[in-house]
């Protein structure tokens, strides 16, 4: 690995022991092999103690690494005949949002991602990732042309979230996103969402609601970025790791919160440490989860989908029955509203007394 990150400090020692190793080694003609694989032994144990205790925060930079596979990578590996579609019919085309046709394992394919580039160039020309309105219009387009001809789709997510310009906010950011949301809920085609990176906020909303949910293992999926969470509840982003844990964010929480469906697995290290081996693993789970959801009638899979959504998150009915008794015209009538003086008195403490409005008399204050 090139780029190390601060936790991964203990690897890049081992590793830089091996390689002086080999160069004393083949320099002074001395034969070092059983240093060298006691070294990398210790080196294998060293990655799994790391890299299988990981914080939400160091998944997190994990899911950042600039050497992830990305949209543009999974594509160009394995899938075949990939033909790109372009523009919204509105305004333009966002390139921070590919979307095409292409066939995987044997399966015509709509597969729509988001790309952050792969040099400066490129992520200036793509927001980093973060799509503008255009973008989400055109993979809707898109969207609802797999469902004119039965196709599926694939979304690739890798996004820090949508573009927050004065610009995006003028075309209507929120409403592309928000119809996105609606429109594929009930599209009558199956759905694949895979969390490749990052899956931050709207920005991954926008292409996310499919009847599959999965994410790669050292990805993360979060309402908002631990950096801007920890501004904004602490006023200091330099916090961001006491909010990843807060948030919830890794692959084991969000499956556990029955949002996600799968996690697919990673070499060790992560993505980017094994790009070949990672792609390979996506396209066996990408082919094997479409032949799965092709199998179902597509009503079933339809309203399936749509009881998914309907069943996150968690509701406690004492506190909304709490709620409903104390506000009007919430499914109680206004009998069983509390009176001004049983409010006043809950106000003031038990065990004093509060005069009904017949009881005050005009006089002279006591």
């Amino acid at each position: 690995m090139e780029d190390f990150l601060e936790f991964e400090q203990p690897i890049k020692d081992v590793e830089k022991k091996i390689e002086e190793l080999k160069k004393f080694s083949e320099q002074m003609d001395v034969d070092l092999s059983g240093s060298i694989d006691e070294l990398r032994k210790q080196l294998d144990l060293l990655k799994r103690e790391i890299y299988n205790k990981l914080t939400p925060w160091q998944r997190v930079q994990l899911a950042r690494n600039p050497g992830r596979p990305d949209t543009i990578d999974c594509i160009a590996t394995f899938v075949e005949k990939f033909q790109e579609l372009h523009g919204d019919r509105f305004f333009g085309d966002d390139p921070a949002i590919v979307c095409g046709t292409g066939v995987i394992g044997g399966h015509k394919v709509m597969f729509i991602g988001q790309r952050k580039g792969k040099n400066t160039k490129e992520r200036l020309r793509c927001n980093f990732g973060s799509p503008h309105p255009e973008g989400y219009r055109k993979a809707l387009r898109k969207m609802k042309l797999a469902e004119k001809f039965h196709i599926p789709v694939v979304c690739f997510i890798n996004t820090p979230g949508a573009y927050p310009g004065i610009g995006a906010e003028e075309r209507g950011q929120a409403h592309a996103i928000a119809e996105n949301i609606f429109e594929m809920s009930r599209l009558r085609t199956p759905i694949l969402c895979l969390v490749i990176g990052e899956g931050g906020s709207g920005g991954a909303l926008g292409i996310g609601v499919g009847d599959r949910l999965a994410i790669m293992e050292n990805a993360y999926f979060s309402v908002i970025s631990p950096e801007g969470c920890a501004a904004i509840l602490w006023k200091d982003s330099e916090k961001a790791n006491r909010a990843a844990e807060v948030l919830k964010l890794t692959p084991k929480d969000l499956k556990s919160l029955g949002i996600f469906d799968d996690i697919v697995p990673e070499p060790l290290g992560g993505a980017h440490t094994n790009p070949a081996v990672a792609m390979e693993t996506m396209k066996a789970y990408i082919v094997k989860t479409l032949t799965e959801l092709k199998a179902i009638p597509i009503d079933k899979l339809v309203e399936t989908r749509y009881q998914k959504y309907r069943h996150i998150g968690i509701f406690i009915e004492e506190q909304e029955a709490s709620v409903a008794k104390l506000t009007p015209g919430i499914g109680v009538t206004e009998s069983a509203l509390p009176t001004p003086g049983e409010i006043a008195a809950a106000e003031m403490g038990e065990g004093q007394a509060v005069p009904e409005e017949e009881d005050v008399k005009p006089g002279r204050e006591e």
